[in-house]
Order: C-alpha cells, then sequence, then structure tokens
C-alpha cells in the first residue's frame, strides 16, 4: 500500500526533474513525457482514492514524512489528476514555447500537490507548500525575458510566501502543544498553542486561496500562460489554501474564534470578489478574481463546518476554471486578445471552444442543473449564520452577473466576418475541453444522495439543501443572468475601484510595506548616525591602543630583546672562550697524561716469560712488605 502512495508522488516529480535537468535535447519528447506522466499518476491517484494507502518514513525527530488518503483526500486527489492531465494534454499543442521547462515545472507542481493532499503531518506539508509556491513562481514567470510576466509571478510569490510563514508558527506551536507536528492532533493543543496553530494556518491558508486582503496576488499571477493558470487556479495552489481549511477544520472548531473569522472571510471575499470580477473587461481577470469569489465559498464551508459541501464545490469549481481558462488561452492565441470588447463572435468562430464556454459560464453562474448550482446550495446549507447566509446568496448572484457578462459578450456578433475566421482546434485541445465541460455539467452529480451522504456520514456533518433552497438558487441564478444578457458590459454601476482590484495592491504596500520601508530607513539612519560612529570610535581606540602598544612593542620590548640577545651573544663567546681555553685544555692534558702512562705500561708488556716471572716476584715482594709495615 505504502509503494503506490510513493509512486503516486514520485512518478512527477522524478519525471519533472528529468526533463529540467536534460533541457532541450528533449524538446520534441517534453509534451509526450508530460501526458505520459499524467495518465500515470491519474490512474495511482483513482487507485489510492480506492484502496485509502499510507506510507511513513522517518525525517525529523517527532516528524516523520507522512503520507494518508483518508475520505477527504479521496475525493480531491483524483480530481487533481484529472485536472492535471486535462492541462497537459491540451498543452501538448498549445504550449510552443520553453515546452521542456513548461512540463518540467508543471509535472513537479503536481507532484507537490499530490504530498499537499496526502500530508497528515506539518513537516510534509512543508516541504511539499515550499515546492509548490516555488514552481507556481517558476511557471508564472516561464517567459523570463518579458519582465512583466517575471514581475507578476515575484508578487505572487512573495505574497504567498509572507503568509506561508504561518505555517512555520503553526509548526511551532504543534510541536510546544503537543509534542508532534500531526494535524489530527492540533485540535488537543495545550492552551495559548491552539490559537496560536489556528492563527498560523489561517493566515497560511487565506494567503494561498487568495482571500482578503491577500486577492491582489492573484490578479498579477495572469501574467503566466493560461494552462498555467488553468491548472495553478482552478484544481491547484489556490484551492490548496481552501483545501488545507477544509483539513484542519476540527482545529478551527476547537479554537472557538478561528472558524468564525474564517466564515467571514470566505463570505465577504465572495462579495467583493464578485464586484470585482464584475467590473473587469479583461477575460483572465475576470476570471482570476472568480477564481477568488469561488475560493471563497470553500473557505465559507470551512469556517461552517460544512467539510463536505466545500469539498464538493472545490471538485466541481476546478472542473468549470480549468475549462474557462484554457478556452481563455485558446482564444487569445488566435485572436491576440483578452478583452471581452473585443472577442464579439469567438464562441462561433470556434465551435468547440465557443460551446464548452457556454457550459462553463452557465456553470459558473450557477444555473440548474449543472454543478455549481448544487455545490453552491450544499455549501449555503451548511451555514447556521443568517449574515452569513445572506452574503453568501449575494455572492452566488454576482457569480451569476460576471459570468453573463462573460457569456454574452462572446455571443455578441463580431464587427465583420473578416475579423473572426473559424478555427478549429487540435483534436488534443478540443477533447480535452470535451472532458472539462463534461465534468463543469455533470459534477453536480456529487451532491445526490448516493454521492453526497456517504461523504457527510465520513466527515460527520449535516443533511443537504432541500427543494426550496436549491429552486431559490435556480431562480436567483437565472434572474441575474437574465439581467446581464440586457447589459452584458455593466448590468449595474459598479465603483472604479472594482476594477483595480479594489486597490488591495496599494493599501498593502500603504499599510505593510511602506511602514517596513519607513522602519527600515529610520534603522537605516539609526544605523548611519549613531551605531556606524560608535564602531569607528570604537575603532579609532582600538587602533590608538594597538599603535601605543605598537611602540611600546618596538621601544621596550624589542629593546630588551635585543638586549638579551647582545648578552647571550657575549655570555656565549666568552663561553666558548672557556670552553676552548679551560675544559678542552683540560681534557687535552688529561688525554696527554692517559698517553704516557699507556706508553708506560706498555714498557713491561716485553713478551719474555722470565720477565713477567720478574715482575710477579717484584709485586709480590711489594704486598708482603706493604703488608708487614701495615701490621
Amino acid at each position: 500500500m505504502s509503494a503506490l502512495l510513493v509512486a503516486l508522488a514520485a512518478a512527477p516529480a522524478v519525471a519533472g526533474t528529468a526533463l529540467l535537468v536534460v533541457g532541450r535535447r528533449v524538446e520534441r519528447s517534453a509534451a509526450a513525457v508530460g501526458v505520459g506522466t499524467g495518465s500515470v499518476v491519474l490512474i495511482l491517484a483513482v487507485a489510492a482514492a480506492l484502496l485509502r494507502p499510507s506510507a511513513r518514513a522517518p525525517f525529523v525527530a517527532g516528524g516523520d514524512l507522512a503520507l494518508s488518503v483518508d475520505a477527504l483526500a479521496a475525493v480531491v486527489l483524483p480530481a487533481v489528476a484529472a485536472v492535471a492531465l486535462a492541462v497537459l494534454v491540451f498543452s501538448a499543442t498549445g504550449v510552443r514555447q520553453h515546452r521542456v521547462r513548461f512540463f518540467g515545472f508543471l509535472l513537479l507542481f503536481e507532484a507537490a500537490v499530490v504530498v499537499t493532499v496526502t500530508a497528515t503531518n506539518l513537516v510534509t506539508l512543508l516541504l511539499a507548500w515550499e515546492l509548490m509556491g516555488a514552481t507556481s513562481y517558476a511557471l508564472i514567470g516561464l517567459s523570463w525575458r518579458e519582465p512583466a510576466r517575471v514581475d507578476g509571478g515575484r508578487t505572487a510569490f512573495l505574497v504567498t510566501r509572507a503568509a506561508d510563514l504561518g505555517l512555520y508558527v503553526a509548526a511551532g506551536a504543534a510541536l510546544a502543544g503537543t509534542g508532534s507536528f500531526e494535524l489530527a492532533g492540533l485540535p488537543m493543543a495545550d492552551g495559548v498553542w491552539l490559537d496560536v496553530a489556528a492563527a498560523g494556518l489561517v493566515v497560511a491558508a487565506l494567503g494561498k486561496a487568495a482571500q482578503l486582503p491577500f486577492s491582489f496576488w492573484l490578479s498579477r499571477a495572469m501574467e503566466g500562460p493560461s494552462p498555467v493558470s488553468a491548472l495553478l487556479h482552478s484544481a491547484a495552489m489556490v484551492a490548496m489554501g481552501g483545501y488545507l481549511l477544509l483539513r484542519v477544520e476540527p482545529l478551527l472548531a476547537a479554537s472557538g474564534w478561528a472558524g468564525p473569522v474564517v466564515a467571514w472571510a470566505g463570505a465577504l471575499t465572495a462579495v467583493a470578489m464578485g464586484l470585482v470580477a464584475l467590473a473587469q473587461t479583461d477575460l483572465k481577470q475576470l476570471l482570476a478574481a472568480s477564481t477568488a469569489a469561488q475560493l471563497g465559498f470553500v473557505v465559507l464551508a470551512a469556517g461552517s463546518g460544512a467539510v463536505a459541501a466545500g469539498t464538493m464545490h472545490l471538485v466541481a469549481h476546478a472542473a468549470v476554471k480549468s475549462l474557462l481558462f484554457l478556452v481563455a488561452g485558446a482564444w487569445l492565441t488566435a485572436y491576440g486578445t483578452k478583452d471581452l470588447r473585443e472577442l464579439g463572435g469567438a464562441l462561433r468562430a470556434t465551435p468547440v471552444a465557443g460551446w464548452c464556454f457556454v457550459v462553463g459560464t452557465l456553470a459558473l453562474a450557477g444555473l440548474p442543473p449543472l454543478s455549481l448550482w448544487v455545490t453552491k446550495d450544499e455549501v449555503l446549507a451548511g451555514v447556521d449564520s443568517t449574515g452569513l447566509a445572506a452574503a453568501g446568496l449575494l455572492g452566488a448572484a454576482l457569480s451569476a452577473l460576471y459570468a453573463g457578462k462573460a457569456l454574452f459578450l462572446v455571443l455578441r456578433p463580431a464587427p465583420t466576418a473578416a475579423q473572426r475566421p473559424v478555427l478549429r482546434l487540435p483534436l488534443p485541445e478540443r477533447g480535452a475541453l470535451v472532458v472539462l465541460a463534461v465534468g463543469a455539467a455533470g459534477l453536480g452529480a456529487l451532491g445526490l444522495p448516493a454521492v453526497a451522504e456517504p461523504l457527510r456520514s465520513a466527515l460527520g456533518e449535516a443533511p443537504s439543501p432541500g427543494p426550496v433552497e436549491l429552486a431559490v438558487s435556480g431562480l436567483v441564478a437565472a434572474g441575474s443572468l437574465a439581467l446581464a444578457r440586457r447589459r452584458p458590459l455593466a448590468p449595474f454601476p459598479v465603483p472604479q475601484i472594482a476594477q483595480r482590484w479594489l486597490d488591495l495592491e496599494a493599501l498593502v504596500a500603504l499599510l505593510v510595506v511602506r511602514p517596513v520601508g519607513r522602519l527600515a530607513t529610520l534603522l537605516a539612519r539609526f544605523d548611519d548616525g549613531v551605531l556606524d560612529p560608535a564602531v569607528r570610535g570604537l575603532a579609532r581606540g582600538v587602533v590608538r591602543t594597538a599603535t601605543g602598544l605598537a611602540r611600546a612593542d618596538s621601544g621596550v620590548v624589542d629593546s630588551g630583546v635585543r638586549t638579551t640577545t647582545v648578552g647571550t651573544v657575549i655570555l656565549a663567546r666568552r663561553t666558548a672562550r672557556f670552553d676552548l681555553g679551560g675544559i678542552d685544555g683540560a681534557v687535552r692534558a688529561v688525554t696527554a697524561g692517559s698517553r704516557s702512562l699507556g706508553r708506560f705500561a706498555r714498557r713491561p708488556q716485553t713478551g719474555q716469560l722470565h720477565t713477567y716471572y720478574a715482575q710477579a716476584a717484584a709485586l709480590l715482594a711489594g704486598a708482603v712488605l706493604l703488608l708487614l709495615l701495615v701490621r
């Protein structure tokens, strides 16, 4: 079982890394590697959803690398893999530049998302979260020679990175409060550590999900290729922020305050970003604002405890939004514009893409019986606050208005027939769009009792919405579409600030970037005016001390050394003279005496026997005489 999960994460990671390492030498086969790997991942994801495997390997103290597929992951994992495969198939013919880097980074990104979905502790989640952020920056800024694209990727990376610091805070709080990094143990954290962990995870998730006040980075991320937007901003990166909140819903509930804060953040984002989407004339910007708004429903569900409903909406939205981003990219390639006012006739000129766009926008509007009609009502049915329900219903109405705006502007005839030649997309692109359109239309089946009740039972949730609620939602969507049809460009006056994404970027610059910049300036001035003079004064004192010590060394120590040296030399010379004149002379005198004695001792050695006898007799006589004298 564990081998299945390891293969699921390793397949895209290894294939993506191999493409990036080999580089342009595999330019022609990069698409085949991408599509083949994506197919394998989808098969493994479906198998994992059915078998529910788990895997664990030692990594750091208190935190293993741990993956597992539970009821929540079993729904999201195949959806992510299916959308990723559709994007890879579409890109096989739709992406013509930087193909190796595109498919390599996209596969690495998919591996990061797979690990994010199945991670069971904060250590594993952090590794995947970091890789997901890094590869998203590389994908958004894929055309690195174009400053606008690189700047868009940098903005997205820095904003989400700043929010991601919350994960590190949560990891520290988890270790302090529970002694481990396990996500399941967070609701049991001690005292204040529970609140710290909840706050860190909420900030990280809201930042990744482009919820208020972080939403503006999603606008800048639209500088990336449309297939990148189709994956990152539908089923993967942005969706993972909402998914994380669904995953840690028990922690939100245990804290007492985090659930309502998250729910209101989602509801307000659904309304505010709905107004922003309604004010856009750039199709990709409209879809970007719509992404933040639709993720608002997922966040609202997480804060309200409706995990099953939020999961259904996340999956259905992934199919709808990836479809619309891919169609927008096809039109941008064909006609060189994203401006809805210039896309009249595009629907008729690209029949397959056009009808898929119709399905996607109607599903986004929440029109019965398409997917988001059911899933939005599932979310609203789980809300127990009148204010939150009203905000959610307003967000749903705005969804229908901006979806209708996009649809009816594209449905308008082209200014002249020559400006909109009929365009037939390659078969892989058409196939990918049709599959996603079927998903956008049919994933409302997630709300059917046969599908929804087992999921609710597994996640412990309330029953589904009744027929009256569904009917009211459908009527709101239909009425909003009718209003958008009458006045597609501006169904009602929208403040100009909405077109500028509520000036959130300027607001963040005013409230965060400028104060930090001013603080940095003040610190620099303090450094230049106080610390630097103090350091310079200290340095001067050190130099003066060193100079005095050097002078003392030269004038005293060196003189003493020289004097000692001279005295030592004189003493050595005198010692040498004494050695030569005294000791050596004495040694020579002893040597001479020894030689004389040796010569004297050799004289009796004549070699004649009678001489030796005479010497012995003389020696004996001397001894007798000495004995007599002594006695």
